[in-house]
């Protein structure tokens, strides 16, 4: 397993991350906690969903992201007409060879942004079901594995509804975090008005990163410690979500793997080599509400799945800060303590 016995690499690590994400800012303003979550999916090796209304930015910081890092890019714009083969690739027959060929799809890349992907058909959506979740794809009875880093940054319009198909729920599992940009403060988006306005600021970004620095910040985020303790306070907020009278579709496991790894990679952007509670905490919203189906009434009293989470967070204990030495032995501190509450 990865330690962070080295002090110096985590200074390049996170250095590394600093750079990135001072590039998207560049081009995003007035966000910094939407940029910093996709720097946590990125590094927790899941996909991020940007849900919000037209015109806030969605498929500008997917692209600032891509851009941002020297790496393969492909860009999917999903609409009714869209076929699987065209994301996963089809097999053509050869004539001078004699034999099928295989012309890789526009998933064969290491960043996809998949724009307005509610607008194509769920058989096209299914396409991306084993890349998301096994990093490869399967034609023919033959696999072909998927580059890395690889994620899918997808971009979906939440309020208008003709022409397009609600993701089903073993799609949106597959998401990481979903997060919303929001409309920007009147400072940034007078700000936007000044470095928009001219030029198209994706045009002079220029890449602040390498693709294997990425993969080595992938593999530093896995070794974050994470105590017992920790670890099942994520599971508790995630077991909490079945048996809730205003849910009648609660968080799956792999959900709870996901609000893991997201909580490692927060502790890393955070300089730190093991995860807190806090880590859990600040993430779990974006990670699990996506998941989550209200039932009628609560739709009918204009209960949110946000709503949902936010009060399980207030109910669930949260293990106690331990009253240990800094460094990894704080972070296993967390076995010994008791819960308290919020």
């Amino acid at each position: 397993m990865t330690t962070y016995d080295d002090r110096a690499s985590l200074t390049d690590l996170t250095a590394t991350v600093e750079r990135v994400r001072s590039s998207v800012e560049g081009v995003i303003e007035g966000k910094p906690e939407v940029v910093r979550l996709s720097l946590t999916v990125l590094l927790a090796e899941g996909h991020l969903l940007i849900e919000d209304v037209p015109g806030v930015g969605k498929t500008m910081l997917a692209k600032a992201l891509a851009r941002s890092i020297d790496c393969s890019v492909r860009r999917i714009q999903f609409t009714p007409d869209l076929l699987p083969s065209d994301i996963t690739g089809v097999s053509i027959w050869d004539q001078q060879r004699r034999d099928f060929e295989f012309k890789p799809g526009a998933i064969f890349a290491q960043i996809v942004i998949g724009d307005e992907i509610n607008r194509a058909s769920p058989k096209t959506q299914s396409a991306l079901l084993e890349s998301m979740e096994e990093r490869q794809v399967t034609i023919d009875g033959q696999t072909y594995t998927l580059p890395s880093p690889f994620m899918v940054v997808a971009t979906q319009n939440p309020v208008e509804m003709e022409g397009t198909y609600p993701l089903p729920e073993a799609q949106r599992d597959r998401f990481m975090a979903r997060v919303s940009i929001g409309y920007p403060s009147p400072e940034a988006e007078l700000q936007m008005l000044d470095v928009h306005g001219g030029v198209n600021p994706l045009d002079d970004l220029q890449p602040v990163a390498h693709a294997h620095e990425i993969v080595k910040l992938v593999e530093a985020v896995r070794g974050v410690h994470v105590a017992d303790a920790v670890r099942r306070y994520a599971v508790d907020l995630v077991t909490a979500t079945r048996t809730h009278p205003d849910l009648r579709l609660g968080a799956s496991p792999r959900a709870t793997l996901h609000l893991l790894r997201a909580a490692k990679a927060a502790a890393a952007l955070g300089g730190r080599e093991y995860a807190l509670p806090d880590d859990v905490q600040s993430l779990a919203v974006a990670v699990l509400a996506h998941r989550l189906l209200p039932t009628a009434q609560a739709q009918l009293n204009r209960r949110t799945a946000e709503q949902v989470v936010e009060e399980i967070l207030q109910r669930t204990p949260v293990p106690a800060a331990p009253q240990q030495q800094s460094g990894l032995a704080m972070g296993r501190g967390y076995d010994q303590q008791p819960p308290r509450r919020l």
